[in-house]
This record gives structure tokens, C-alpha cells and sequence, in this order.
């Protein structure tokens, strides 16, 4: 079982080949490219650990790639993403974003529902661990 957030997050891992030409898509509509890493890609955790500031002035995916690849050499067992942002509108919006790297056991979550009295829902949140591929 995999984590499946972002776009492409349903398809096998992209090669590098592709992960540059995706990043090349995205400086070509003038999005600024970042990259994060974390150890908990739970979808409620929205902020990651950013790998550097966001890369405004770069139009080239070569420099990209070159961060994203130093993050995934400085953090080998974390998730890494990239994550490309629009501010053609006076505000920075998220237009792209996806998982370049992954552990080798992904953690997953399921979520429990029960039935109360009166119709009440009671939640709760169940870790499991799976192995990738």
C-alpha cells in the first residue's frame, strides 16, 4: 500500500526523466518550484519542512533537480516532494505537487467510525505500517 497524496500519486514512482520534465512543465507556466521533506505525510500535516526557500528566479529544471536531489541524498529514509506554485492571482497557490521520493515501509492510516446513542459518530485514527512497491 502506498501514501496517495499529490498528483501522479497513483502511478509507480516517476523516473528522473520524468520528474524533470514535470518540474520544466511547471517553470514553463512561471510557477516557482519548491522542494519538502518530512517523516509524517499524514494528510492533515500541511506543513512540511521546506528544503530551502522557494525557487523564484530559476528557469532551468537542471537547478531544480539538483535541489530536489540533494534533499533526497540528506534525508534518504523521509518523503520528499516538489511542489509548484502560481501567483498570477496576488496570492501563491499550489498548481503542482507531488512525492519524488519515499520510505522504504510506508506508514498508513485508516479511520474507524462507530455509532453512539442518539446517532452520535465517534472517530478514530488507526496507524498501520505497510511495505512499499
Amino acid at each position: 500500500m502506498r501514501i496517495t497524496q499529490g498528483t501522479f500519486s497513483f502511478l509507480p514512482d516517476l523516473t528522473p526523466t520524468q520528474v524533470k520534465a514535470q518540474i520544466q512543465y511547471a517553470l514553463d507556466q512561471g510557477w516557482a518550484v519548491s522542494v519538502e521533506y518530512t517523516d509524517d505525510p499524514h494528510p492533515r500535516n500541511t506543513y512540511w519542512e521546506m528544503w530551502g526557500p522557494p525557487m523564484f528566479d530559476l528557469r532551468d529544471s537542471a537547478g531544480v533537480y539538483g535541489e530536489v536531489e540533494a534533499c533526497r541524498s540528506a534525508n534518504p529514509g523521509l518523503y520528499v516532494r516538489v511542489n509548484a506554485f502560481d501567483s498570477t492571482r496576488g496570492w501563491e497557490t499550489v498548481r503542482l505537487s507531488f512525492i519524488v521520493q519515499r520510505p522504504a515501509v510506508e506508514d498508513g492510516f485508516r479511520l474507524e467510525r462507530t455509532e453512539g446513542p442518539g446517532r452520535t459518530q465517534r472517530y478514530a485514527l488507526q496507524h498501520r505500517q505497510y511495505a512499499a512497491g
